[in-house]
């Protein structure tokens, strides 16, 4: 093993996924396939099937969980070398979606010889969640949301009208199924309006593609727009927002990500550098986070404020219209900011309803400019919502990375196909191709990434758990009473608010359109903000905002980032967690997150002693006995502390937990790690640099 320099010393920890071992990386999270020698001074990046005329001494693999792993080929021979370079470059760039490993692993661990299901969970049956492809869930979350003028069409079953659309979905019940079978040849893709949400007043938040026929527009709109009204209670207007027009397109958000990614994990890291800062707001990652938090706070408003209907309307309805849509459900409903919850709205918006993740993630490198990173910008806005507004989630920014890792773990059916008839067509034919025997399923079904016992241990699952979570059945003790907590303005704590009201959120350009500027630098936004305190008389918006901010904050109603560019940050534990330089040893907020899960862990001991000694059902004691030691049964990854023990930060913690960036310190002047002695067992070097000054 090569030495470490002493500079940086990190003590290990790292969760453990129970699909793969402590250094596997999945062929999918390969992002490119690099091969070295040294001495001739060349490299390549390999594609599928190319040739390599020259031995490699050296393989890097840059992985799209932002890790560079090194190995060197020092002990190999050079046709052992390049077939190794090869077979991964190979392999790594599948030509079909029935090549990506997830066929084969379902095949195999789900299915006997006889069809039946063997080794596996049913998908959804074991699930406290609705994955949305029954009818009965959507129903459900018909009642949930009060929509009573809306109902489930069902007239895609089999996908007959539509390929990308789910086959069952929600639609007003003024529209007959044979009224929408006429209109749904002038949408784009055949993708009619779909309901996403309904507000406590009446106004939907309804998604709907373009119409490709512009002699049919007008009157199109008119008949949507009367079925929406109609639905509401009021008879309100509804509004319709082209996120094409007023957000960056998918090819701004994946340069803008490829330019993060470069400047966070390739480029040499200096965090005293004076250039970081400005390198990373010339990325402008940033800046499309906030335009898409603006703009989702914008039709927050018009649901909330002027209690309108709100159509979010895009080219294909599959791409921005799924980020917006989720951001304000998520502003506007505390349910979707339960796990539970917030899964359920990722099943309905994203994956149910159609969002390219086999295209977008890029999955069979078929085409780069198809490519685009719109769910991780979805998981940074939410990140950015926690970090304003930490006790009213539930789940941690652990979750959200851990999530988002998943995309790269080609087994669960949420991230790797286009939508779900694509996901029923390919396994069928695998199936068929493979002999397969389904029994009376129609094909292969794959386990989503909601059952969280199939990556982690109940004690590392525990690490999603947010201590400060204050939800509608959050318990707490008063006057030595356990009781429901009802947050009211005497338990409110203002210390978020850092700013006066008179400049916080100021989210509108002076007027209640949508419109919104696609480049718009943070500086000069920042500057016509104060301008416009000064100068412009406040709009009905700006005052429903400026109304909002002046008021405690319920964590069990609306919230509405604040979009000011000091008020956003980077997500370091996603973007520079594999990166040494950047780990503060037994620093960070995850020093807090300790101390904040021992505190609630020895609240619910002392919840369960209360209600020992008053007398509760024994079905509801985990022990008889008030002196006895309670069960491990904490929601909390870290426990209390007895007090014969002293409360210190252990060891292991970083910045990075519960990741590691230990081991990531290659550099020129250190050899990576030969790779027959990681095939025996050793550890990989892993590297947050390339060569300097060395194109690829």
């Amino acid at each position: 093993m090569m030495p470490s320099p002493s500079r940086y010393i990190f003590n290990r920890f790292q969760v453990a996924n129970r699909l793969l071992g402590e250094h596997d990386v999945p062929l999918a999270c390969v992002e490119q396939v690099v091969t070295v020698n040294d001495a001739k001074g060349k490299q390549k990046v390999l594609c599928s099937n190319q040739k390599l005329k020259f031995n490699p001494t050296e393989l890097i693999l840059y992985c799209k969980d932002f890790r560079i792993i090194r190995f060197r080929f020092d002990e190999a021979g050079p046709q052992s070398a390049k077939k190794v370079c090869l077979a991964i470059a190979h392999y790594s760039q599948p030509a079909d979606p029935q090549l990506l490993f997830g066929f084969e692993y379902v095949g195999k661990q789900y299915y006997g010889s006889l069809g039946e299901r063997v080794n596996g969970v049913d998908p959804g049956g074991g699930l406290q969640m609705p994955l949305f492809d029954r009818p009965s869930e959507w129903d459900r979350e018909i009642k949930r949301t009060g929509a009573a003028e809306w109902r489930v069409c069902s007239i895609n079953e089999g996908y007959i009208v539509s390929s990308s659309l789910p086959e069952y979905f929600v639609v007003p019940v003024s529209l007959a199924d044979q009224d929408l079978k006429q209109y749904l040849c002038f949408f784009t893709a055949h993708r009619i309006p779909l309901w996403c949400w309904n507000h406590p007043n009446g106004s939907a938040l309804v998604r709907m593609a373009s119409i490709s026929d512009p002699l049919q527009q007008r009157k199109l709109d008119q008949r949507i727009c009367s079925a929406i009204t109609k639905s509401h209670p009021q008879r309100s207007d509804v509004l319709k927002s082209d996120l094409d027009k007023n957000l960056p397109n998918i090819q701004d958000i994946q340069a803008a990500f490829v330019k993060v990614r470069q400047i966070c994990v390739i480029e040499p890291f200096e965090e005293s550098e004076e250039k970081w800062l400005s390198s990373m707001e010339s990325s402008r990652w940033l800046e499309y986070v906030r335009a898409f938090l603006k703009h989702s706070a914008e039709v927050v408003y018009l649901l909330e404020g002027k209690h309108v209907s709100v159509i979010l309307q895009e080219e294909e309805d599959r791409d921005l219209s799924c980020v917006v849509s989720s951001l304000v459900q998520l502003m506007l409903d505390p349910h979707f900011r339960s796990l539970t919850g917030f899964q359920s709205l990722v099943q309905k918006e994203w994956v149910m309803a159609g969002h390219r993740f086999l295209d977008r993630c890029n999955h069979l490198k078929k085409n780069d400019k198809e490519e685009s990173p719109l769910f991780q910008l979805f998981l940074d806005c939410v990140w950015q919502i926690i970090n304003q507004y930490p006790a009213a989630f539930e789940f941690t920014e652990t979750y959200l990375t851990v999530l988002s890792d998943s995309m790269w773990i080609p087994v669960f059916s949420t991230f790797l196909f286009n939508c779900p008839q694509q996901r029923t067509e390919n396994s069928m034919d695998f199936a068929k191709s493979k002999c397969i025997p389904l029994g009376e399923e129609k094909a292969l079904r794959f386990p989503p990434v909601w059952d969280w016992s199939q990556q982690f241990t109940p004690k590392d699952q525990a690490l999603f758990n947010n201590p400060m979570y204050v939800g509608k059945g959050a318990t707490c003790v008063q006057n030595g009473a356990v009781k429901s907590f009802r947050r009211t303005k005497k338990n409110y704590s203002s210390t978020l608010r850092g700013m006066p009201s008179s400049l916080r959120n100021i989210l509108m350009d002076g007027h209640d359109s949508l419109t919104l500027t696609r480049r718009n630098s943070l500086v000069p936004r920042l500057k016509s903000d104060f301008s416009q305190i000064r100068e412009v008389v406040e709009s009905p918006t700006e005052r429903f905002f400026r109304d909002w901010v002046s008021r405690p904050a319920d964590l069990q109603g609306m919230l509405i980032p604040q979009l000011l560019p000091s008020h956003l940050a980077l997500w370091r534990l996603y973007f520079l967690r594999w990166v040494p330089e950047a780990s503060i040893p037994k620093g960070g907020p995850v020093t807090a997150y300790h101390k904040l899960s021992q505190l609630a862990d020895e609240v619910e001991k002392l919840q369960s002693q209360l209600r020992q000694y008053k007398g509760a059902t024994p079905a509801s004691t985990p022990t008889s006995n008030p002196s006895a030691p309670p069960s491990d049964h904490s929601r909390m990854y870290f426990k209390a502390c007895s007090t014969l023990e002293p409360s210190s930060t252990p060891e292991y913690l970083s910045s990075s937990f519960p990741f590691s960036p230990v081991g990531n310190m290659c550099r020129r002047s250190i050899l990576g790690t030969p790779l027959s002695k990681f095939l025996n067992g050793a550890k990989i070097w892993l590297s947050t640099e390339t060569l300097a000054n060395e194109a690829l």
